[in-house]
């Protein structure tokens, strides 16, 4: 039996439940993602937009982007909670957004090419210039 995961908004007003069976886990060093979370990364989980379920508060997300990606945030607090992408049929969960954790840990970092200046990566994990495939 597939265990289930929580998450949430900061202020509580979001939350959501998914199967821990993330397809895979990365840590993203785009321009956008940067922008996005006010950070040097975004560590996400891919997993099927369909398997994620909105448990309260689906009236307050908002959305923002455009057709290649549209990130969904609380409308009360603006956490960033997961971008739908792939065509609108994957969420890129944020790891920082989960209540419990994940057993898929993420494998490497991507756009790492474009990661901020000041950052300094300091794990082992495989950097890659764009999405693996």
């Amino acid at each position: 039996m597939t265990r289930i995961l929580t998450g949430q908004c900061l202020c509580g007003g979001v939350t959501y439940s998914l199967p821990d069976r993330f397809a895979y886990a990365l840590i993203c060093h785009c321009s956008q993602c940067r922008r996005a979370t006010g950070s040097a990364s975004k560590p996400f989980g891919g997993i099927p937009l369909d398997d994620l379920k909105v448990t309260k508060g689906a009236d307050l997300l908002t959305s923002y982007g455009d057709a290649e990606a549209q990130d969904r945030r609380c409308g009360t607090c603006g956490s960033l909670l997961w971008s739908v992408v792939r065509e609108g049929k994957w969420a890129h969960v944020a790891l920082g957004t989960l209540t419990d954790t994940p057993s898929t840990r993420p494998t490497a970092h991507i756009f790492a090419g474009s990661k901020a200046d000041w950052e300094v990566i300091a794990d082992d994990l495989p950097q890659f210039e764009a999405f693996p495939e």
